[in-house]
């Protein structure tokens, strides 16, 4: 199998002259950026099938169009909601938010400024999801990347043999050490990440005596989490790591701690699995369908209900049998083989 990638990267705005950044600004309605180099792969690499990642801001959906003009099927993946919504999230200030999702037009949005708290770049947006709103019809397969986000492209009219679920994989790290102690949080310190939940639970559960909670991340949220955990015992706060360093910490802890209030991208739920980790996490938006009581629990997003599952959580038997219902749970659905084996059943049916 022979493959050839356009990646385009925001980075690139910075480098470009006055008329390219023009060109960047309005390449989600009109995908003038990369249109010229996707025209050329597509008549020197003469693809069998194109599959479209997070088209969005240079490439845009119009490469859709440049496929259908050349007779090249496309297949596209989903991971969250901007199809409908201009931040992708269905999530705005705090709360759960589908203003947009059954309007032509995401007013809502672009008065929110939601897209990178711009109301020019939510402008922009607005007009360019408004617009490629039919050109979506010209995907042959979409590819969800969760039952959750399958669910929402359903509820919108797409016909169910358009949408196939197929997760991200995630690499296997290989022989794994015995069981750890303790809880790790690694993630955004961002409010729809729920760490202050996480930590009004933790305060509540009264676990600070007997166990820790390490909490690896940055965000919004930091200088708040810092002045939390002085008053909590038993937190640890570590800041930003590296993953390696991030996968030591699951490997010296028994439990990871997910407390989005929202959507999650599941590759992180799969990277515990893959360290047969169990899970905690909420039973709202996509979590709530990845996690079930085989690998792990689930706490309704509040902390009363938080801090009785994080004490759930301490029972090491527990954490022994949902921690091995979670690497066989990797091995089945996450592990590379797997996944890469699902996705070429997808790109032999479409090119059928």
């Amino acid at each position: 199998m022979e493959v050839e990638a356009l990646l385009p990267s925001s980075d690139e705005i910075a480098r470009m002259s006055i008329s390219g950044k023009v060109g960047a600004a309005l390449s989600p309605v009109f995908g003038l950026s990369k249109r010229h180099e996707l025209d050329a792969l597509l008549s020197s690499f003469r693809p069998d099938v194109v599959n479209i990642h997070n088209p969005y801001p240079l490439i845009s959906p119009t490469a859709i169009r440049a496929c259908s003009r050349v007779g090249v099927p496309v297949v596209a993946t989903i991971n969250n909601f901007r199809l409908r919504c201009i931040n992708g999230l269905f999530y705005r200030d705090g709360q759960i938010c589908t203003a947009c999702e059954d309007s032509r037009v995401a007013l809502p949005g672009l008065l929110h400024g939601c897209y990178r708290d711009s109301h020019f770049q939510s402008a922009v947006m607005t007009a360019a999801v408004a617009r490629h709103r039919p050109t979506w019809t010209g995907v042959s397969r979409y590819i969800a990347v969760s039952n959750f986000v399958a669910e929402r492209l359903l509820a919108w009219g797409e016909p169910a043999d358009k949408v196939v679920v197929k997760p991200n994989f995630v690499e296997d790290p290989g022989d794994l050490s015995p069981i750890g102690e303790g809880f790790l949080y690694a993630g955004r310190l961002a409010q729809e990440k729920g760490i202050m939940l996480l930590l009004d639970a933790w305060e509540m559960s009264g676990l600070g005596a007997s166990t820790r909670l390490i909490v690896a991340g940055d965000g919004p949220l930091r200088a708040a989490v810092e002045n939390r955990v002085r008053s909590l015992s038993g937190v640890e706060l570590k800041g930003p790591l590296a993953p390696a360093a991030v996968d030591e910490y699951r490997r010296a802890t028994a439990v990871t701690v997910y407390a989005s209030l929202w959507f999650e991208a599941h590759p992180a739920i799969a990277e515990s699995f893959a360290h047969g980790h169990p899970v905690v996490t909420t039973d709202v938006g996509a979590l709530g369908t990845l996690v079930d009581d085989e690998v792990g629990w689930r706490a309704a997003p509040d902390a009363a209900s938080m801090a009785a599952v994080l004490v759930q959580a301490t029972n090491r038997t527990e954490q022994q049998l949902r921690g091995a219902a979670a690497r066989k749970r990797y091995l089945e659905r996450y592990r590379s083989d797997v996944v890469l084996s699902t996705l070429l059943g997808i790109y032999e049916g479409v090119m059928r």
